[in-house]
């Protein structure tokens, strides 16, 4: 394996943060995307395994650059939009919606 995935062993990464930091989540939007995952999985509406691989389909770049639980979230998306629990359009629209503060 040669990809953003397998990075042990790898340089120029930077410092290890070695801050012990117990809290689980630090915005409630983390765990309510833990929450969303976790009940798709449990509703069978995709898997571990196809769950992990919509992650680590995300850009290289772009996944460096998410926390942890983006890279959550969009997982979570992209499974709900290819196993057609939503559309594309629905996702953009509600993420529209949600820039202009309308929920």
């Amino acid at each position: 394996m040669n990809s953003i995935h397998d990075m042990g062993g790898m340089h120029g990464l930077g410092a290890i943060d070695t801050t012990d930091d117990a809290t689980v989540f630090h915005a409630d939007w983390e765990a309510h995307t833990m929450a969303l995952a976790r009940a798709m999985m449990a509703g069978k509406y995709f898997n571990l395994d196809e769950y992990r691989y919509a992650m680590e389909r995300i850009n290289p770049a772009c996944y460096l650059g998410l926390s942890y639980y983006q890279r959550w979230l969009a997982g979570t998306i992209t499974m709900l939009v290819e196993k057609g629990v939503i559309t594309q359009d629905e996702y953009e629209a509600q993420l529209d919606a949600l820039k202009r503060g309308e929920t």
